[in-house]
């Protein structure tokens, strides 16, 4: 027991992220400002160092992002997992609502006669609701792909993409169609992310308001 740090509930966020804090100017790594609060909460849900070097953010991505939250914007996320996770009781503040198509029945029975994914189909479905979206990325590098698709044929254009899907089919290649798109967006370089990282970074957005 000589070794536990013996901290009250109510501090462990906090002391975590002074861990955080300290241990990335040991490391060296400056993060802006603006987008530090973004960046640590992801290596908080993580505990890997590595998203400091790869969290990649278009110009004024957090103000923009902000700006539509506050502004009532919704989530769409491609996953049930990421929609869990978000703090719907603080987005709400704002008017905001979180949505995933991906278990209806409708996406499902859909995706299945065109042969396509069911991300694909809800990235479609999002993209008919009357209100300024986040795409909250985590899993499936199609939804991207969908999302970028229908911006190249003037169909849809979203207005802001959080892109941190995780794998290896695709995923890459999906996120570097946003890096070099006029998009804003919050995208984590190469292989890494996940429906739990796409959820901590609407949440540190909200949570920075």
């Amino acid at each position: 027991m000589e070794n536990i740090e013996f901290v009250l509930p109510s501090e462990i966020e906090k002391r975590s992220f002074e861990i955080i804090t300290k241990e990335l100017e040991a490391l060296g790594k400056i993060i802006p400002d603006e987008e530090a609060p973004v960046t640590k909460r992801v290596i908080h849900t993580s505990a890997d160092f590595e998203y400091a070097d790869t969290l990649t953010y278009s110009e004024n991505a957090i103000k923009i992002a902000r700006d539509m939250i506050k502004n009532g914007a919704h989530i769409v996320t491609d996953t049930n997992m990421a929609m869990a996770g978000i703090n719907k009781n603080r987005l709400s503040i704002y008017g905001g609502e979180v949505h995933c198509f991906m278990a209806d029945e409708s996406v499902a029975k859909e995706a299945k006669e065109r042969g396509v994914t069911r991300a694909t189909v809800s990235m479609e479905r999002a993209a008919e609701l009357n209100v300024p979206i986040i795409f909250a990325v985590g899993n499936a590098p199609t939804a991207l792909i969908s999302l970028y698709e229908m911006m190249e044929k003037g169909i849809y254009r979203p207005e802001f993409v959080i892109g941190v899907p995780v794998g290896f089919v695709n995923v890459v290649a999906a996120k570097e169609l946003f890096l070099h798109s006029d998009v804003p967006y919050i995208i984590n370089r190469g292989r890494k992310g996940g429906s739990n990282i796409a959820a901590a970074i609407v949440n540190a957005l909200v949570y920075g308001l």
